[in-house]
């Protein structure tokens, strides 16, 4: 288990690669990764079974990234699980490299749904925990969802699947920063109550801060204790967390930066 102190600095890296990757990529989504890194550093390096070791197996903890086109943030937090070298993360968007803009199941060990088509992911989450039920596999699935994701019918219908076969080895986070590609959530498709409406569809739901570890760790400890119904994390979050130029700015939901924009996002990533 990792301390505070250490996840601090495991994100402080992720958010340092991922500005990295995007900027030699010339493309990249760094608005939604950096909102959601506590939420996959958490994951990766204190919740799930997930290790080098197992990394292989069949049957252990899977993440599913429902928001695939935060591949910049999966990436760069399995390079500092060590499950990929980190040089090669500046092959990101490259022609061959195995890190494209959209998580590829069939070429990156730790990814565990090919993603991107946005919907998709939390359903393919909601299959996954079905097969564990029936097979009484005692392992959990994660899946992080984006709330202008949740616009999407196809949320809601793996969200009615999923509390319809009673699956509470299912703990879904949905990364609540409120914009997406074209703005203010509530302006494009007004999604919310979030919170409410997950509940309305028989889910058990904790909200919390997003980037707080104390807040995620109670969050999913409390999720291992439901019986009887998924768990839908509500975790509130700021888009382009962690650089104040890209802090709550709609426009940093894909773009690159420019080197000088690059430069100066890593000397407030120290």
């Amino acid at each position: 288990m990792a301390t505070l102190e250490e996840l601090k600095h495991h994100a402080l890296n992720v958010r340092r690669n991922v500005i990295k990757m995007v900027t030699e990529a010339k493309s990249g989504h760094i608005g939604g990764s950096f909102s959601a890194t506590e939420i996959a550093v958490s994951l990766y390096f204190n919740e799930m079974n997930i290790t080098k070791d197992n990394v292989k197996d069949k049957v252990r903890d899977r993440f599913v990234l429902s928001k695939g086109h935060a591949s910049p943030l999966l990436f760069a937090v399995l390079a500092e699980k060590g499950f990929i070298p980190q040089e090669e993360l500046l092959t990101f968007r490259k022609i061959n490299s195995r890190l494209q803009g959209h998580p590829n199941m069939n070429y990156v060990d730790g990814v565990d749904m090919s993603t991107g088509s946005l919907g998709q992911g939390l359903s393919a989450a909601v299959g996954m925990a079905l097969s564990y039920k029936l097979h009484n596999e005692p392992y959990r699935i994660y899946s992080l969802v984006g709330d202008g994701e949740s616009q999407e019918g196809m949320i809601w219908e793996a969200a009615m699947a999923a509390a319809h076969y009673k699956l509470d080895n299912l703990c879904a986070i949905l990364d609540w920063n409120g914009l997406q590609i074209d703005g203010d959530i509530t302006k494009v498709m007004n999604p919310l109550p979030l919170d409410e409406k997950f509940k309305a569809f028989g889910w058990h739901v904790i909200l919390v801060d997003g980037h707080d570890y104390n807040q995620l760790f109670a969050a999913y400890a409390e999720a291992r204790t439901v019986k009887g119904k998924p768990t839908m994390i509500v975790a509130k979050c700021v888009k382009g967390k962690g650089v104040s130029f890209m802090e709550n700015q709609a426009g940093w939901h894909g773009v690159a930066p420019t080197p000088e924009q690059a430069e100066a996002a890593l000397k407030e990533l120290v």
